[in-house]
């Protein structure tokens, strides 16, 4: 049997001796086996119609026939899996249905974008150049360059596992992979764009980062380099924002300017509760505690309202916040009981908060002003202890070391004060009424 390769490589030299018509020099003999191979195949006689198309291929010019190219290929896959165990034949086979994808793409240019994404995937099914890697993501990256959103998902993602073999081995510089990357990404972001419900491309794009993430090269230094020019020129771009959060976060790289450039414009674009509390925390590292601030209250501002239990957790945090970070004493002992309005389960560590809170207070005027704090920090020590046994430990031990400051009895009965009494303690912008107790 004639090898095929070479059948198609002579085909090809002679393609001007088809210039005398549609089914070349040989009319009569070229569409006697193109009829003969199409009714067997028709008849998915796939063993005798092979035979009749190696004749027809070889007297016929691409011309003749668009489905003896897609038969052809057909044929030939059959022929590849029945030589499994003999590379050479196989390899040669491989060779020729490769190049069938090539005269199609030529001779019928209509279909000229599935003949080279069909290429495409014969090329990764069969591992084409599987001695010279560099050739086969080559390839691909030609035929991406060509069809861009036309090809098939599978092809951005082995072009990808390619480049990351290529440049861990030393084959490719750093840059050409983070072009690779680059021009993927943006690629499937169209597609993606195109049709916003099909899952699968999202799906490739988190597999298409996942590699790249995991390739070594995706350091900081590396995408500041890589995304500052794209974000200046597209910051109002939300899939580039959202990539490179992503991005930059998996590469531990969140302290950068770019990081909270991009962040910040994310939120502006699509503000969520989580976004939102994410620039907390970041503000937060960076002491920029008034605008961590901000953005806390934001992400509280956007909870689902039935969300109560995040509500109440964030409200908690928030007052400590308040308190140890900008010394917001008030506001921190309000939002603390807003987080018990919310949940009654941080009830506990409120009342410790709240109670640390009036503790830590200067108060002015008299001894028992001075000292009437501590009536309101053990007030809400007993309420932690008994709101939560988990706290009732912590509770005790400070309610005990405030008890020591309560005025001395005779101190007291100086300012007509005297145990039990009604009495209203204001300090620190806050007001409460507690109960009059003094050491004897």
């Amino acid at each position: 049997m004639k090898k095929i390769a070479i059948i198609l490589f002579a085909m090809v030299l002679s393609l001007p001796a088809f210039s005398q018509g549609k089914y070349g020099k040989d009319s009569v003999e070229c569409t006697k086996y193109l009829s003969f191979y199409s009714e067997l195949y028709k008849q998915r006689n796939y063993d005798e119609a092979a035979p009749h198309w190696r004749k027809a291929i070889a007297l016929c010019p691409p011309t003749a026939s668009q489905n003896m190219l897609l038969h052809g290929q057909n044929l030939l896959r059959m022929d590849i899996r029945k030589n499994a165990k003999n590379p050479v034949r196989r390899q040669e086979l491989i060779d020729s249905l490769i190049m069938l994808h090539d005269l199609r793409s030529e001779y019928y240019p209509n279909n000229r974008v599935k003949s080279m994404d069909n290429k495409a995937i014969d090329i990764i099914n069969y591992n084409y150049c599987g001695d010279d890697p560099l050739k086969q993501y080559q390839l691909l990256t030609e035929i991406i360059e060509t069809i861009n959103t036309d090809c098939s998902p599978i092809v951005f993602i082995n072009q990808m596992k390619g480049g990351v073999a290529l440049y861990q081995a030393g084959s490719i510089p750093a840059e050409a992979l983070m072009t690779c990357f680059e021009n993927n990404i943006c690629h499937i972001e169209d597609m993606i764009a195109m049709d916003p419900e099909k899952e699968e491309y999202r799906t490739v794009k988190q597999d298409i980062e996942t590699i790249f993430a995991e390739s070594g090269v995706a350091s900081c230094e590396n995408l500041i380099e890589l995304y500052t020019p794209r974000f200046e020129a597209n910051p109002t771009d939300a899939n580039l924002l959202a990539t490179m959060v992503k991005m930059l976060t998996r590469a531990d790289c969140v302290s950068t300017d770019l990081f909270l450039k991009s962040a910040v414009a994310l939120h502006e674009i699509n503000p969520s509760s989580s976004s939102a509390y994410g620039l907390y925390r970041l503000y937060s590292s960076r002491d920029e505690d008034r605008l961590a601030a901000q953005f806390f209250e934001s992400a509280i501002s956007l909870l689902d309202p039935n969300d109560v239990k995040t509500a109440a957790e964030y409200n908690l945090e928030l007052a400590t916040f308040y308190f140890k970070k900008l010394n917001r004493a008030a506001t921190a002992v309000a939002t603390a009981k807003k987080a018990i309005e919310y949940d009654q389960s941080v009830a506990g560590k409120a009342y410790l908060l709240i109670g640390t809170i009036w503790a830590s207070q200067e108060c002015p005027g008299s001894e028992v002003d001075v000292r009437s704090k501590y009536w309101v920090a053990v007030d809400y020590m007993v309420k932690a202890k008994n709101a939560d046994p988990e706290v009732a430990d912590h509770a005790d031990e400070l309610a005990a070391q405030y008890r020591k400051y309560f005025p001395m009895q005779v101190d007291a009965f100086m300012y007509d004060v005297t145990d039990g009494q009604r009495y209203t303690v204001s300090c620190g912008g806050m007001t409460e009424i507690t109960t009059v107790r003094t050491q004897k």
